[in-house]
């Protein structure tokens, strides 16, 4: 049942992607730059100890390709030199700004700051910690554009990026409310002044897979479900909101640890409790570049953390299940989540489990016919089954890359794509299970949690 959803969400994906690719050759996008309606963008970085890479990442945004923008860094609580970094490079000094919005901050905002060399848009609002929620919220209320586009403090933008992301909103401005764009990973890569200029697979395991899981997550996942019109998820490393939906809905939510992607879901049930029609798409071309872990301990931490706010979405808006006045999402994604994302760990766990079970007797010799619940060879091929259909999944993925936006150009890197699929599948995939489900039981017991730290290398410069 997993296997045939899959594929009919691949064949969505596929429809949608060919779509942008047609419609991206009559965009206009020089047209739209030089055009002085175009619709102001507030570029909101939340930063809590990025010193290794805050300089790199605002230099990437401050020269970002579009009409009027402007880039607010919240720098909450670092204790490191992530403030004193920005003031220096951007040359920044003190300015008491207004606020603009009035939602409720955990955190004090201490003191704001504008930069004086060049970069006129650029703006940092200093505060005490209240959390990555917090600080966007604090970003939202300092905001002075149409537009919230919420990125990383880690993350690249493509010097398009911003253009096309902020595109549906002038095609449709009446009906999308929000819209995300692709994440891809950085590590490895050549970064000049913000950019990525030469990308490469990376050398590390853990880096390659994530590669492919990206891949697989947005060409695959949220590509599908946009064409679906069933979009759940916006990535917080690279999405756009119109301000006065972000406004009505209270901001992000303090209280929850996967703050982007519930913040998404509190939009879905906003409209439809008060029955208005609103679009959240997906954007294939954007490309928000970031560093993911190349350690098990940090990449277990984020797993963990990730299933953990997908348990507590649920938790908090089971209310929308099978609810028709959501809609899509009532009716299709959400069920979908609860049975083939959030439970899906637990399955995992126990069908390998009960493989092992069954390979543990069969090698000591311990098969009875009276204890011959299941055929041993059906069991090895529907293992094996599951594992070739994963490769193909992302197989396809790298496909729809390689046609569409062909980023990788040597061949050695697209050899070790497609290998870093076959390894997903060895290990990592099954440790993954459990680290998930650890989230899911966390979620459960509603023991405290927290962020915790993103060790970061930097980019290679």
């Amino acid at each position: 049942m997993i296997n045939l959803s899959f594929l009919v969400l691949t064949g969505f994906a596929m429809g949608d992607l060919a779509g942008y690719r047609r419609r991206l050759e009559y965009a206009g996008y020089d047209q739209w730059f030089l055009d002085p309606n175009s619709r102001g963008v507030s570029v909101l970085m939340p930063a809590h100890n990025e010193s290794a890479t805050i300089v790199q990442s605002v230099q990437a945004m401050i020269s970002l390709r579009y009409p009027d923008f402007e880039v607010v860094v919240i720098d909450d609580g670092s204790t490191d030199d992530t403030r004193e970094k920005l003031i220096r490079e951007f040359d920044m000094a003190p300015v008491p700004l207004v606020p603009s919005g009035d939602i409720e901050l955990e955190g004090v905002v201490e003191q704001t700051y504008v930069s004086r060399r060049g970069a006129h848009n650029l703006a940092l609002v200093a505060k005490t910690n209240g959390g990555k929620a917090d600080a966007l919220n604090a970003g939202i209320n300092y905001s002075r554009k149409e537009l919230v586009c919420m990125v990383d403090a880690d993350s690249l933008l493509d010097p398009q990026a911003l253009l096309n992301v902020a595109r549906p909103f002038a095609d449709n401005p009446g009906r999308v409310v929000a819209a995300g764009g692709v994440v891809r990973v950085a590590n490895g890569s050549r970064v000049e002044r913000g950019r990525v200029t030469s990308l490469r697979m990376p050398g590390r395991l853990l880096a390659r897979i994530a590669v492919v899981e990206y891949l697989r997550a947005f060409l695959i996942g949220r590509a599908g479900w946009s064409r679906l019109g069933g979009l759940l998820i916006i990535s917080g490393a690279f999405g756009i909101f119109r301000k006065d939906v972000l406004q009505a809905v209270g901001g992000m939510s303090v209280n929850s640890i996967g703050e982007d992607a519930e913040l998404v879901v509190r939009i879905h049930r906003m409209l439809g409790d008060l029955e208005q029609e609103g679009d959240v798409v997906f954007v294939p071309e954007p490309v928000a570049w970031t560093e993911v872990p190349e350690t098990r301990a940090v990449l277990r931490k984020q797993r963990r953390r990730w299933h953990r706010g997908l348990a507590e979405i649920f938790l908090r808006h089971r209310s929308m299940l099978f609810r028709p006045r959501y809609g899509v999402i009532g009716m299709v994604t959400m069920p979908w989540f609860l049975f083939f994302e959030l439970l899906a760990p637990a399955v995992e766990v126990f069908g390998l489990l009960w493989f092992l079970f069954l390979l543990l007797l069969l090698l000591t010799e311990n098969w009875y016919p009276q204890l011959d619940l299941v055929n041993p060879e059906v069991v090895v091929l529907l293992l094996a089954a599951s594992v070739l259909f994963a490769v193909f999944v992302t197989l396809v993925a790298l496909l729809a890359e390689e046609l569409s936006f062909r980023r990788y150009r040597g061949l050695r890197d697209l050899f070790r794509a497609v290998w870093a699929a076959v390894e997903e599948n060895l290990g990592y995939r099954q440790l993954n299970a459990f680290w998930r489900l650890g989230g899911l039981v966390e979620a459960l017991r509603g023991t405290r949690h927290d962020w915790g730290e993103m060790t970061r290398k930097g980019f290679d410069e």
